[in-house]
């Protein structure tokens, strides 16, 4: 590749993804320029950037630069014409007034300059969009109607996307001589974005006809189409699941241990299919416990490159929304061959575990296998045995002992994370029903028993063997990390707690989990127990994967990874074929550079793709809650205040669904923000409203097509009252100097301001270490920003093992399976 190419090539990624950093390697690796030649000119072209001021270099990765000042960010529209751009998480976004956007749309990529500076620590400066890097809306779904009175237009497109719902979208082409009719809901392609000419118009070609607009499970499908989830299976990749036989063959048992004899069982919900685990649990002879994990072998079907794998990869994940599941592999694999079905033959990936009393793992062995689930059993039904329910255990008799001896596993695990400081948000999760016609006519909240937290505790522990395992062997890996929060949200955090009453103990910049694990305690069923979980949760990163193992700050865990559910998680099936690699190749160079420079991409790529799966779900959830809620207007709830913010307070009912009431129904005072207490006061009464705070509501409005919920107070000057006094900032904004229905900034769709995922949680479902849907009760999702990928594995965070987490020594863990020397 010439120079030249390598320098467009180079700039154009690099621009296009401002804000990122990336190494000399990482661009050489993507441009697939793997020898020393390729890499000394990728070097080259990059220092010259940097001597340009095109890029700057931060330690050894590089990033984008703007000219002139210029800053280059993501815009987000507001409803009333301006906007914001945020171009660094730790600086005051741009304000983009209406005649200085440019016509950039919500989520374009743009480049900004300077207007105005920052005023004041609160107001950021204002900018001018100059450029709009890369549209966002390439593709477009929304309702067609047929006509139109602009010439060469065939119909017209109804976005349901308010950030977009101004724009007049034209259709003047269709792919494949389509059949438009009104009322279908279509995808189309943008040909002509806004201009100076057309500041609210684009034309579009249709390229897909989803279906009619009242179909059940049509709006579902219009959020999976906006969010670009694949959906889809491409006839190849059929063809390639059909070709996979229905049953084991007896010569795939070679090289693999027999343990059919064992009594493993599967746990799971009455309804899962896509059964990925089994484990199996005894009490040795030295009272020690046998603890076996055993999951779906499902890189023995999916080869690196075929069609599976490609479409596997650009799912990244299944999609689990309100009454469907859209999975990452075919059903075939995913309910059939790789799914441990009960009484029939199965290839695995074991990890078999002996634990002390203490919870130590003392001895473990990573091998293949060919195994048999012997029951396939409900939580509900573990629960029950657990409980004593006398028919339950009549039922399942024989295998009664060993539910009781996991039970007692668990609590032993359980305590062992407790003791390293794992923190443990337990946030309540609904389940959405729906009618025959896809209508929410209920929202239920989960129940999280033993069971559930017991396969979590199972799940857990196979993971971080597996992590510790490779980690000791000093070989590339891909890990799932949660790193350390970062101080100056540490140190706001810390400071909150003490507003209330709840001083931190230790110092924020070496904030470490048995600290926060020390504050909840503290607060245990206290009325602030909520108002601090939350704020902690936001105080967090966010996990993600990597090659790096930074180790799991959530669960004060030095080493994590995923193994347990390689049927709905790439990453999974990644580390199952790491394992497999250095088994048969052993762990010397040459077997490393197999996979040493691909997986900082593949932990950036599945970690990006994980994001769009959570913000899918979040969307359906916030719009079928908004659809359950319709037809209780006017009627009255118990609620709790989920968070206070500027324009109002978001209140959650008990089966978790949320509304706002806007600040300007709030008309007993004139309401203030108090950001160091997250609270909302009344200037004259005191009156003040914090998260945890437990209210009466009434609902006055509820949009499926807006997906939003609105709620006024019932009884507000019941509140209680506050000696402190803020600063009269907003005089004539707040309160009853407000106009009534505004709701700037109102709109919680895309859940910008609640918790983050996999902040720190154990109990999610199979390990994932993480809330799922906001806390991860008995879910089956794991979630997870994510920086830089980084393909070669160095040294951890500062030198040294993660702050907070167990730095404990541990003992040189055996495996019959591994017959390969450590590295010094």
């Amino acid at each position: 590749m010439e120079i030249k190419q390598i320098k467009e090539q180079i700039a154009g990624f690099l621009k296009a993804n401002s804000g990122q950093s990336f190494t000399a390697q990482n661009l050489a690796d993507g441009l697939r320029l793997e020898d020393a030649t390729g890499y000394r000119q990728v070097v080259s072209v990059l220092e010259g950037m940097v001597d340009a001021k095109s890029a700057r270099k931060d330690g050894e990765a590089y990033q984008f630069q703007a000219q002139n000042g210029d800053v280059i960010g993501e815009f987000k529209a507001n409803d009333k014409g301006f906007g914001f751009v945020r171009y660094d998480e730790n600086l005051p976004d741009y304000f983009i007034a209406p005649d200085n956007t440019g016509q950039a749309m919500q989520g374009d990529t743009v480049r900004v300059s300077m207007v105005k500076p920052a005023q004041s620590e609160d107001r950021g400066p204002e900018g001018k969009v100059e450029e709009i890097v890369e549209h966002s809306y390439q593709r477009l779904v929304g309702i067609f109607t047929a006509g139109s009175q602009q010439k060469g237009a065939l119909g017209q497109i109804r976005l349901n996307d308010k950030k977009a719902g101004s724009y007049q979208v034209l259709v003047t082409g269709v792919k494949d001589e389509l059949s438009l009719h009104d009322g279908q809901v279509v995808v189309a392609d943008v040909s002509r974005f806004a201009d100076k000419i057309h500041p609210k118009q684009l034309l579009v070609t249709v390229t897909q006809v989803l279906g009619y607009e009242n179909e059940p499970g049509m709006d579902i499908m219009q959020i999976v189409e906006n969010k670009k989830v694949p959906n889809h299976f491409p006839d190849e990749v059929m063809a390639e699941a059909d070709a996979i036989p229905s049953e084991v063959q007896k010569e795939e048992w070679a090289g693999r241990a027999d343990i059919t004899d064992q009594p493993l069982v599967t746990i799971d919900g009455a309804d899962t299919k896509d059964i990925d685990d089994a484990v199996v649990v005894w009490k040795k002879d030295n009272g020690n416990y046998h603890l076996g994990v055993h999951i779906a072998d499902v890189s023995h079907y999916v080869r690196p490159g075929t069609a599976i794998d490609k479409e596997a990869y650009n799912r990244s994940t299944s999609v689990y929304l309100t009454d469907r599941v859209i999975p990452m592999l075919p059903q075939k694999l995913s309910n059939g061959i790789a799914s441990l079905n009960p009484d029939v033959i199965r290839l695995a990936m074991s990890v078999e575990m002996e634990i002390d009393d203490q919870g130590r793992i003392v001895s473990h062995d990573i091998h293949q296998s060919v195994i048999k689930s012997h029951a396939r059993m409900t939580y509900k039904a573990v629960n029950e045995i657990l409980a004593g329910e006398e028919a339950t255990r009549n039922e399942y008799e024989a295998l009664v002992p060993m539910f009781e001896e996991m039970g007692e596993l668990h609590q032993i695990l359980y305590k062992k994370r407790s003791r390293r400081g794992a923190i443990e948000f337990d946030t309540p999760e609904a389940s959405i029903v729906v009618d025959e016609n896809g209508k929410a006519i209920d929202v239920v909240v989960r129940e999280r028993g033993t069971s559930e937290r017991m396969i979590e505790s199972f799940m857990l522990a196979a993971n971080e063997t597996i992590a510790e395992h490779f980690d000791r062997l000093q070989v590339p890996f891909l890990y799932r990390i949660h790193e350390v929060p970062d101080e100056e949200r540490a140190q706001s955090f810390f400071e909150f707690a003490k507003s209330l009453g709840y001083p931190v103990k230790g110092d924020p910049a070496k904030v470490s989990p048995m600290m926060l694990q020390g504050l909840m305690a503290q607060v245990k069923d206290d009325p602030a127990e909520q108002m601090i979980s939350t704020m902690m949760l936001r105080a967090m990163k966010q996990a993600k994967y990597s090659p790096d193992p930074l180790g799991h700050f959530g669960l004060g865990a030095e080493f994590y990874t995923h193994f347990t559910s390689p049927i709905r998680r790439y990453p999974d099936l990644t580390v199952h074929r790491l394992i497999k690699w250095y088994e048969t190749h052993g762990t010397g160079v040459e077997a490393q550079e197999k996979y040493a420079s691909h997986l900082g991409q593949i932990g950036e790529d599945t970690s990006t793709r994980e994001r769009r799966s959570i913000d899918t779900e979040r969307l359906v959830d916030s719009m079928k809650k908004a659809e359950y809620m319709e037809d209780k207007v006017g009627q009255e709830f118990e609620g709790v205040v989920s968070a206070a913010l500027k324009f109002g307070l978001f209140i959650s009912l008990e089966n978790t669904v949320e509304g706002l009431v806007h600040i300007s129904n709030l008309t007993d005072d004139h309401y203030e923000y108090d950001e160091k207490h997250a609270a909302l006061i009344g200037r004259s009464k005191h009156h003040i409203f914090q998260i945890g705070q437990k209210v009466k509501i009434k609902v006055i409005r509820a949009s499926k097509e807006e997906s939003t919920v609105d709620f006024i107070l019932l009884n507000p000057e019941e509140a209680p009252t506050t000696d402190i006094r803020v600063p009269q900032q907003n005089n004539g904004k707040f309160g009853r100097d407000r106009k009534p229905g505004q709701r700037n900034g109102g709109n919680r769709n895309n859940n910008s301001r609640g918790p983050r995922k996999d902040q720190g949680s154990s109990n999610n479902r199979r390990g994932s270490a993480g809330p799922a849907k906001g806390n991860g009760n008995g879910n089956r999702r794991s979630q997870s920003s994510q920086g830089p990928a980084k393909n070669n594995r160095g040294p951890k965070a500062n030198g040294s093992k993660p702050q907070g987490q167990n730095s404990q020594s541990q003992p040189k863990r055996g495996g019959r399976s591994f017959k390969i020397s450590q590295r010094p």
